[in-house]
């Protein structure tokens, strides 16, 4: 269940208001949304060293609950964070990128020029939106909806990675 609030009138946010409420702080990537120019990307490269992390602690089912449990909860704290902005889906709410890109990290070889790739085909469907991804972000708002199009970006990039692994081009 979201929880329901009055959405506060377009706040900018800065270091105080993440640090406000750790649903603020998750959602904005640790600070990374804070960033003036492409806070998606830096978001986004977040996701790197907590995958690191991830697969450095757990064993590999775990890995992969772990992921689960951030999307879902990714949910809540994205809808935590649009309400206190009085926005839904601002550009500096970046949770969706990390637990959305961790999926396809978990897809791909433990490698820097896998991950490269990933990176570059997550960050290419995230902004593109094809088919369904634009028509769904349009229609569903929230926490639900900032995190189902950057799940659905990262269903594309696993699609395309796993069929360049099979073609095996890369190595």
């Amino acid at each position: 269940m979201i929880l329901q609030t009055n959405p506060a009138p377009n706040v900018k946010p800065t270091w105080r208001f993440i640090l406000a409420h750790p649903a603020r702080f998750l959602a904005f990537g640790f600070g990374s949304g804070l960033s003036p120019k492409a806070p998606g990307t830096f978001g986004t490269l977040v996701a790197i060293p907590l995958y690191a992390l991830l697969i450095a602690l757990l064993p590999e089912p775990m890995v992969w609950g772990a992921i689960v449990v951030m999307c879902i909860a990714g949910i809540w704290i994205c809808d935590v964070a649009g309400k206190a902005l009085g926005v839904a889906d601002h550009g500096g709410i970046v949770w969706d990128e990390i637990a959305s890109f961790c999926i396809v990290l978990a897809v791909v070889p433990k490698t820097p020029l896998w991950w490269a790739i990933a990176f570059g085909l997550f960050r290419l469907f995230d902004i593109w939106k094809p088919f369904p991804i634009r028509q769904l972000d349009a229609r569903t708002h929230s926490g639900l909806g900032v995190m189902l199009d950057d799940v659905l970006a990262a269903g594309y990039s696993v699609v395309c990675c796993l069929v360049l692994m099979q073609l095996n081009l890369l190595g």
